[in-house]
């Protein structure tokens, strides 16, 4: 599996194009702004994008959902308890970053634990990772050992925010104690900041 990673926005959202480097289609997972700047790596690689992904429904990881929506002609997958943050994406992105944004998109497809995403010959389940927010997903890949993790868990030890009304720091912790279950190995890329791995991460929550 091949992944590219994208910085985006003025929050430094990583967005990941993720393909077989036998296939032409990829995946986009949380393309936080930037459409054109997506697009042009896509030309870059050659790719096709199939679907888009959201980990989570904060604007930071959807500001770019909507453009590259429309321009490719396909559908947006989120978990249903972050659907209402989709309707915060316009009011939140101007009161943190004072920007105009695009109409928040419309979901296509809801995303549930277990749900398994084809990517060429590779397959990503969908894991429940709550707790920054009620509808946060990660996405594993076990043949890859690849994790793509949003923003339940950062290297260093660093955690997704807690404090918003919507958040739960017990339901987090929960989700974090799931993903440290998957092999040592596994590489987790995070939504902001750099890669790690699992084995890093546990050294932090031992």
């Amino acid at each position: 599996m091949k992944i590219r990673k994208v910085v985006t926005g003025q929050l430094q959202t990583n967005c990941y194009l993720v393909f077989d480097s036998q296939a032409s289609d990829c995946i986009i997972i949380d393309p936080g702004d930037d459409a054109d700047y997506i697009a042009r790596h896509l030309t870059d690689l050659n790719l096709t994008p199939s679907k888009i992904i959201a980990t989570h429904g904060h604007f930071d990881h959807l500001l770019a959902v909507t453009e590259l929506k429309l321009a490719y002609s396909i559908p947006f997958l989120i978990h249903k308890n972050d659907e209402f943050l989709l309707k915060r994406l316009r009011s939140s992105a101007k009161h943190f970053l004072g920007i105009q944004t695009d109409p928040p998109p419309l979901v296509d497809e809801y995303l549930k634990e277990g749900d398994e995403i084809k990517v060429g010959k590779y397959v990503l389940k969908v894991i429940e990772t709550p707790g920054h927010t009620p509808g946060g997903i990660s996405l594993y890949c076990k043949k890859a050992k690849a994790l793509f993790a949003g923003d339940t868990v950062f290297e260093n030890g660093g955690v997704g925010r807690t404090d918003f009304a919507y958040s739960n720091n017990n339901h987090l912790m929960e989700s974090i104690k799931k993903l440290l279950k998957l092999p040592d190995e596994t590489v987790v890329y995070t939504g902001h900041g750099s890669n790690t791995t699992v084995k890093k991460i546990k050294t932090h929550f031992a």
